[in-house]
């Protein structure tokens, strides 16, 4: 087995920052020097992911832009001799890694956003799902790459798990482990935003999945759930049996960019970093 596509699903609109993200995708917003969804990009690429898929929406431009190349400005860099400005554009992803990019007509859910890389997906295949609004400081590694060992050791799909408190699991996946030792988790269920006295745990899965392609069968064939979305949480809870479904507790801290307070404080973490 091996990880080498990621999805990134940057699509919504980012309401909650308007009137900044009228112009500017939230993805772009920087967290100090660099736009959010780089963090998610640099994670994806040290797991060993050598294609990136972009679910993007109207206005999203400047995300394609952003990683594609300016040669206007990298000669202009080079002829003024800025040559570390000029790495550092030309660092921004690697020459052995593609980058593509889909659009999803309608903003119907994060399952469907996941559904619409399908085209670029093989049968058979294990690929990751990035939400860079979940900006998190892995350690010792990225947590995608954290989670890498144990989707290969049980040939099973595996989503990142944090506790959240117990007045917050309506707002995330709830998961509700069948047995646990130490960080990892097989899982015996999974519900979408439970109210806080139905929740099976106060374990939630946060923006990091490696998932089988066979999930993409099972949104196609999916009826809307919450807010009337295809929500990709209704199917994992189908793949629990097969190929099975593990939690694991990442190590690092997470960051919630997609409130202000989350991007405010982010910006102070990685500033004094």
């Amino acid at each position: 087995m091996k990880l080498k596509k990621a999805v990134f699903p940057v699509a919504g609109l980012g309401t909650r920052f308007l009137p900044a993200t009228k112009s500017i995708p939230k993805e772009m917003l920087p967290i100090v020097d660099r736009p959010i969804i780089q963090y998610a990009v640099d994670e994806a690429i040290e797991a060993g992911c050598d294609t990136l898929i972009f679910v993007t929406g109207r206005s999203k431009r400047a995300v394609e832009d952003y990683f594609d190349r300016n040669p206007e400005l990298e000669a202009e860099l080079e002829a003024k001799g800025k040559l570390e400005a000029l790495q550092v554009v030309r660092d921004i992803i690697p020459s052995h890694v593609k980058v593509l990019f889909v659009r999803q007509p309608q903003p119907l859910g994060l399952g469907h956003a996941v559904l619409c890389a399908a085209p670029m997906i093989a049968r058979d295949e294990y690929f990751a799902v990035m939400l860079p609004d979940d900006l998190i400081d892995g350690y010792p590694e990225g947590v995608l790459k954290q989670m890498l060992p144990v989707a290969i050791e049980n040939q099973a799909s595996v989503v990142a798990i944090e506790q959240v408190p117990p007045e917050d699991v309506s707002k995330y996946g709830i998961v509700e482990p069948s047995s646990q030792d130490g960080q990892l988790m097989k899982l015996r269920a999974i519900v979408e935003k439970p109210a806080v006295d139905s929740a099976p745990s106060t374990s939630a899965v946060v923006g990091r999945y490696i998932l089988h392609s066979s999930i993409l069968d099972t949104l196609e064939n999916l009826e809307p759930g919450a807010g009337g979305e295809i929500q990709l949480t209704d199917a994992l809870a189908q793949q629990i049996d097969s190929p099975g479904l593990y939690g694991y507790r990442f190590g690092g801290k997470r960051f919630d960019c997609g409130s202000k307070r989350g991007f405010l404080v982010a910006n102070i973490h990685f500033g004094l970093n």
